[in-house]
């Protein structure tokens, strides 16, 4: 599905340069659910965001469905995105002002689809994650792990053949932490491909397999003993 080649991210101020990756390679398969772990600061918002196309690489390539997008501009790529990829992020990042059901919508609303079409694919999410009985409610009347469901509808809405999750359960407790894994294996189980940066070892158990970065460098890759059958 994805190919990162040679891949590099350097930030540059008028007195300091910031290596942020160094010489990334890693391939994802469409349908693996990949977990990315390591130290704080060593590269996992930066590469997630390269892969979700919100930052793009100084060197190297980045193949998405056999495309190098590493060098596409920005309409393109927003293009690219909308079409193929979900987001699901720490702090939820839903609106305070929009319902349950119009957080969700608001991901189709850059799609050409219609009204009619729109209601029935949030319909059919909420109640996939099991929040229909709070689709009129406001984010602030949700527990932790309610809003996280919303976020997963979010980005899942669309039929987006990839999620990318960057701590999804960073701001969640125990119990609402594993549901949202669950919920996210489930999904993966249905096709979805899963990129997911996490701190949690227990959460990166859930993937097929685990890459871990450290100085902006892959390091190891870990296939989990109960993924060996998918590796081969």
């Amino acid at each position: 599905m994805l190919k990162l080649h040679n891949l590099s991210k350097i930030y540059q101020t008028d007195e300091v340069e910031t290596v942020a990756l160094n010489n990334v390679n890693i391939e994802i398969e469409r349908g693996e659910f990949v977990s990315i772990m390591g130290p704080s600061g060593c590269g996992k918002s930066t590469l997630l965001n390269i892969i979700g196309m919100l930052d793009s690489p100084s060197e190297g390539h980045y193949y998405f469905a056999d495309h190098d997008v590493a060098r596409l501009k920005e309409k393109q790529l927003s293009d690219i995105r909308k079409q193929n990829i979900g987001f699901i992020f720490q702090n939820f990042n839903l609106i305070d002002e929009l319902s349950v059901q119009d957080n969700i919508e608001l991901a189709l609303l850059y799609h050409d689809i219609k009204a009619s079409e729109r209601k029935e694919r949030v319909a059919a999410v909420m109640d996939k994650v099991g929040i229909a009985h709070r689709a009129k409610h406001m984010p602030s009347q949700l527990s932790g792990g309610q809003q996280q469901r919303v976020a997963v509808a979010r980005a899942v809405v669309g039929d987006q053949a990839l999620i990318l999750a960057d701590e999804p359960t960073g701001n969640l407790d125990s119990a609402h932490g594993q549901e949202v894994m669950e919920m996210l294996q489930s999904l993966n189980e249905e096709g979805t491909t899963i990129i997911m940066v996490t701190h949690s070892p227990s959460h990166a158990d859930y993937a097929h397999r685990t890459i871990n970065l450290f100085d902006g460098q892959v390091v190891t890759e870990n296939v989990h003993v109960a993924d060996l059958a998918y590796a081969n």
